[in-house]
C-alpha cells in the first residue's frame, strides 16, 4: 500500500511489466588469431577452473564454456588426453552445480551427466593406453607425448558413485505415487549399465579396493529385485524345456543368485574395509531370503556374528541391516517355520517404530524430539520408493505367527498365574478388540487377525482360516508373495494343526478319551499327522495322556488340577509368602534377622532361620544329656 501511494504522489514514475529481454553475449576462449595448442587449452581450462566455486560465478556458463573447450580441442586434434581430462572437469561442474546436498539434479542436468559418463567411458575403452587414476599429480600427467602411456588425473570410480548416489536422491525427492517417478526409475536401466561398464573397466585396470568399490555398487542394484526368469526356469521341469528355451537362458545372461554369489565372494576374500564386507553380507542374505533359500540366508547370518556389533555401525548400515531381519522374517513364513519369523520379525515390530527403522519414512512423534538440521539428515538416509517393503504385510505376517504361537501356549497355561507373554504387540491387539462394546464383522487386517484368534481359541479351525484367508486378506497380504497359492496352502495346515493343539489343551479336561480318526475328522487332518502332533505334545510333558495303538484312542490321565484346585493353589502360595513377609518384618522390628542373610534366598521356606534362631535351646538340650 505504501509504494502505491508513493507511486500516486510522485506521478513521474511509471511500472514496467517486462521488458526487453537482456542478451548476453557468449565470452570468446581465445582471441582471433590464438595458435590453438595443449598449453593454450590446459592454461584455459586452469583459468576456468580457478572460478569454479566463487561467489558471483555463473555455473551454467562454466559447463558451456567447458563443453566448448572438448570441442575446440577435438576439432584442433590434441588428442584424446586433453578431451578426458577436460570431460572429467565437466561432470565434476555438473555435480557441483547444486551447491545444496539436499537438492537434486534437473532431467536436463541429469541426462548431460549420464552422456558425459558415457562418452568418458567411450574413450577410455577405445584407448586402452589411457591411464587414468587420483594418484597421478598434475605435474607427472602425460596429455600430449603419445610415445608413451597417457596419464590424467582422476577417478571414475568416485564420478560413478557420485552419479548413483545422484540417483538415489531424485529418486527420494520425487513423488512416488506420480508418472514422473516411474519415468525416472526407468533412467535405473542406463545406471546399471554404466556400473557394469565401469566394472569391466576396472576389472583390467583398477585395485582390488577399487573392484570391491563397484562390485558394491553393483550389488546394491541388483539384491532387492526378484529374479522372475531364474524363478519361471526352477518351476519348470529341465526335461519338458527345449534346447532352444536352455539356450535363450543362456544368452541372457547368469542367474542374479550366481551373480550376487560371485561378487559377493570376492568381497568376502579382498575387502579390508568391514563396512563393504557387511553390506555385502547383508545384501546377500537379504537376496538369498528374498528367493525362499531360508536355510542358506540363516547360516549366513549366523555365521557372520553381524546381530553382535551392529550397534555400532553408521545408520545406512543399521537400516539394510533392519530390512535384512525383515525380509528373513518373511522368508521363514513363507517355509512354515512360524517360530523363526516371529523372533527375526520381533525386535523391529515390538519397537512400534518399523517405519522409521526401515528407513521408510519419519514418525510425527519422532520429528519433535530433532532440529531441523538433523531432520534434513534423516531425510537424506530414507529409502527410495521402489526398495519399501510393504509395512502392513510385514505387520500381518508378524500378528499371524504370534497367533500360531500365543493361542495354543494361552490354552495350555490358561491357569499358570506366572505365564509369560510370547508378543506384547499381539496381546494389545486382544485387549483392544475386547475393549470394543459392539463387536462387527472385521475390516482392518488387525480386526481379522483378531477374530481368527478368538476362533482358534475355541478349536474352531475353519473359521480361523475364512477369517486369515478370504478375498479381503488376499488383496493387502497373501497375493503380494510371489508363491501365494504355496503360502495359503501353507497356512491353512498350519492352522489346522495349531487349532487341534488348542482344542487338546482347552478341552482335554472334558475328555476321559477321544478317537484320533475323530480328532482327524473334525480338523481335516490325515491320520499319521495327528499321532504325530499328539505323539509330540505326550513326548514334551504338554498333555497327560497316552496313545491305546489298537483302538486309535487317546486316554487321558486326568492328573491335572481343575480351575478351582488352581486358585486354591494359588491362594495357598499366596498366603505362604504374605506369612513370609510378615515374620521377616516381625524378626526386624525385633532387632533380629532370625539368621536369615539377604544373599540367601528361601531360608525361611527351609526353616534355615528358626534352626539358627533355635540354636542356644538346642546347645542347652546337649549339655543336659
Amino acid at each position: 500500500m505504501d509504494e502505491e501511494e508513493e507511486d500516486n504522489e510522485g506521478g513521474e514514475w511509471e511500472r514496467v511489466r517486462g521488458g526487453v529481454p537482456l542478451v548476453k553475449e557468449k565470452p570468446k576462449m581465445f582471441a582471433k588469431g590464438t595458435e590453438i595448442t595443449h598449453a593454450v587449452v590446459i592454461k584455459k581450462l586452469n583459468e576456468i577452473l580457478q572460478v569454479r566455486g566463487k561467489k558471483g560465478t555463473d555455473r551454467a556458463t562454466q559447463i558451456e564454456l567447458l563443453q566448448l573447450l572438448v570441442q575446440i580441442a577435438s576439432e584442433n586434434n590434441l588428442g584424446v588426453g586433453v578431451i578426458v581430462k577436460i570431460k572429467f572437469n565437466i561432470i565434476a561442474s555438473l555435480y557441483d552445480y547444486n551447491p545444496n546436498l539436499a537438492t537434486y539434479m534437473k532431467p536436463e542436468m541429469w541426462q548431460m551427466c549420464l552422456d558425459c559418463i558415457n562418452e568418458l567411458m567411450d574413450t577410455l575403452v577405445a584407448h586402452s593406453n589411457i591411464f587414468v587414476g587420483e594418484n597421478i599429480l598434475e605435474e607427472s600427467e602425460n596429455l600430449h607425448n603419445f610415445d608413451q602411456p597417457l596419464r590424467v588425473r582422476g577417478c571414475i570410480l568416485t564420478l560413478v558413485e557420485r552419479m548413483d548416489e545422484e540417483f538415489t536422491k531424485i529418486m527420494q525427492n520425487t513423488d512416488p505415487h506420480s508418472q514422473e517417478y516411474v519415468e525416472h526409475l526407468k533412467d535405473e536401466a542406463q545406471v546399471c549399465a554404466i556400473i557394469e561398464r565401469v566394472q569391466r573397466y576396472l576389472e583390467e585396470k583398477g585395485t582390488t579396493e577399487e573392484i570391491c568399490q563397484i562390485y558394491l555398487r553393483r550389488i546394491l542394484h541388483t539384491y532387492y529385485k526378484f529374479d522372475y526368469k531364474a524363478h519361471q526356469r526352477q518351476l519348470t521341469p529341465p526335461e519338458g524345456s527345449s534346447k532352444s528355451e536352455q539356450d535363450q537362458a543362456e544368452n541372457e545372461g547368469e542367474d542374479s543368485a550366481v551373480l550376487m554369489e560371485r561378487l559377493c565372494k570376492y568381497i568376502y576374500a579382498k575387502d579390508r574395509t568391514d563396512r563393504i564386507r557387511t553390506c555385502a553380507i547383508l545384501c546377500h542374505i537379504y537376496h538369498h531370503a528374498l528367493h525362499s533359500r531360508w536355510y542358506q540366508a540363516r547360516d549366513l547370518m549366523l555365521m557372520s556374528h553381524l546381530q553382535d556389533n551392529i550397534q555400532h555401525a553408521d545408520p545406512p548400515v543399521q537400516i539394510l541391516y533392519n530390512r535384512t531381519m525383515v525380509q528373513l522374517g518373511i522368508c521363514a513364513f513363507r517355509q512354515g517355520l512360524t517360530k523363526d519369523a516371529h523372533n527375526a520379525l520381533l525386535d523391529i515390530q515390538s519397537s512400534g517404530r518399523a517405519k522409521e527403522l526401515l528407513g521408510q519414512g519419519l514418525l510425527l512423534r519422532s520429528l519433535q524430539e530433532r532440529n531441523q538440521e538433523q531432520e534434513k539428515v534423516e531425510r537424506r538416509r530414507q529409502v527410495p520408493f521402489h526398495l519399501h517393503i510393504n509395512l502392513e504385510l510385514l505387520e500381518c505376517v508378524y500378528l499371524v505367527s504370534a497367533m500360531l504361537l500365543e493361542i495354543p501356549y494361552m490354552a495350555a497355561h490358561e491357569s499358570d498365574a506366572r505365564r509369560r507373554m510370547i508378543s506384547k504387540q499381539f496381546h494389545h491387539q486382544l485387549r483392544v478388540g475386547e475393549r470394543q462394546p459392539l463387536l462387527g464383522p472385521p475390516e482392518s487386517m488387525r480386526e481379522h487377525v483378531v477374530a481368527a484368534s478368538k476362533a482358534m481359541k475355541m478349536g474352531d479351525w475353519k473359521t480361523c482360516h475364512s477369517f486369515i484367508i478370504n478375498e479381503k486378506m488376499n488383496g493387502k497380504v497373501w497375493d503380494l508373495f510371489p508363491e501365494a497359492d504355496k503360502v495359503r496352502t501353507m497356512l491353512v495346515r498350519k492352522i489346522q494343526e495349531e487349532s487341534l493343539r488348542t482344542y487338546l489343551f482347552t478341552y482335554s479336561s472334558v475328555y476321559d478319551s477321544i478317537s484320533m480318526e475323530t480328532l482327524s475328522d473334525m480338523f481335516e487332518l490325515d491320520l499319521p499327522t495327528v499321532h504325530s502332533i499328539i505323539s509330540k505334545m505326550i513326548i514334551n510333558e504338554e498333555l497327560m495322556a497316552s496313545l491305546d495303538q489298537p483302538t486309535q484312542t487317546v486316554v487321558m490321565h486326568r492328573t491335572e488340577p481343575t480351575a478351582q484346585q488352581n486358585l486354591a493353589l494359588q491362594l495357598a502360595e499366596k498366603l505362604g509368602s504374605l506369612v513370609e513377609n510378615n515374620e521377616r518384618v516381625f524378626d526386624h522390628k525385633q532387632g533380629t534377622y532370625g539368621g536369615y542373610f539377604r544373599d540367601q534366598k528361601d531360608g525361611y521356606r527351609k526353616n534355615e532361620g528358626y534352626m539358627r534362631r533355635g540354636g542356644y535351646r538346642q546347645q542347652q538340650s546337649q549339655t543336659a544329656y
